[in-house]
């Protein structure tokens, strides 16, 4: 090539070379928003972080796997933890959630709540609304007295198969009874299909809208007994107004606020804890 015909490709050459390094730039800033300051925003940003874990990045793994997030948790923990250990379980899931995936469980942080207020409680007979994948289950049975009984609502059939499994791994199948369909059918059935008398405890974590009538769906079938204990989840983020202005300012209950983070990031949210006097 002579002199002369390469410096006539220079200016073609540079110009390529340009939008090369500007297409670089843009996929480097890319994918900089992408792995680092939107998840960074999710992580203080409430509403952002819903609409970041539960709408953008679960549809993609949702296509890229051709599975459920539910189906990845289940995955995880039989892949990771052991068999017949609960607390190995929990540890599991907490590590998906917080390497791979955000859930919406309690989480590690409320979790420890949680744990305090079943081992303060003690109860012989606790109800969980809202299952999922039975994250906050085994971390309530675990703790559960011999011959205590845990009885989880879920109205999801695919979350109820999944939490079933998982709570089967760990152990605690004995303990625990999973029952399939909306609370508000299902509570009324729980004294004559199930035999209970009285609940010690109720840990509330599925709609956040049912909240409240779901409680005093309890109530007036007779399940509560001077002394029973509720602890409701995401009081603070989404949020639950109707059930904690009932709580707090119903003579029937004393109630307490524990302030804490949405799980697994830095979002504010907290658990109410509600003793029912009769």
């Amino acid at each position: 090539m002579s002199l002369a015909f390469g410096v006539l490709l220079l200016p073609q050459v540079n110009e390529e070379m340009a939008l090369l390094l500007c297409a670089l730039a843009a996929a480097a800033i890319g994918c900089l928003l992408i792995f680092k300051l939107l998840p960074a925003l999710a992580n203080r940003n409430a509403w952002f972080c819903i609409l970041w874990h539960e709408t953008i990045v679960l549809n993609l793994w949702d296509r890229l796997t051709g599975s459920t997030q539910p189906e990845r948790v289940l995955r995880h923990v039989l892949g990771t933890a052991r068999r017949g250990d609960p607390q190995s379980v929990v540890d599991a899931i907490d590590r998906f959630c917080n390497t791979f995936e955000w859930a919406m469980n309690v989480g590690d942080e409320k979790g420890q709540i949680l744990d305090q207020v079943v081992s303060e409680v003690n109860p012989g007979v606790a109800l969980e609304l809202g299952t999922y994948c039975g994250y906050s289950t085994v971390r309530i049975a675990r703790l559960l007295k011999p011959g205590a009984r845990l009885y989880t609502m879920e109205s999801e059939p695919h979350f109820a198969d999944i939490a079933q499994q998982v709570i089967s791994f760990a152990g605690l199948q004995d303990q625990v009874e999973v029952l399939r369909g909306l609370a508000s059918e299902l509570i009324p059935e729980l004294r004559k299909k199930f035999d209970v008398d009285k609940l010690d405890f109720v840990f509330i974590d599925h709609c956040k809208e049912s909240y409240r009538p779901d409680i005093e769906q309890l109530e007036s079938c007779g399940l509560l007994r001077a002394g029973t204990v509720l602890l409701a989840d995401n009081v603070t983020f989404p949020g639950a107004p109707e059930y904690l202005d009932y709580v707090r300012h119903s003579p029937r209950y004393r109630s307490q606020y524990y302030g804490s983070h949405l799980e697994y990031t830095q979002v504010k949210d907290g658990l109410e804890k509600s003793v029912f006097l009769g």
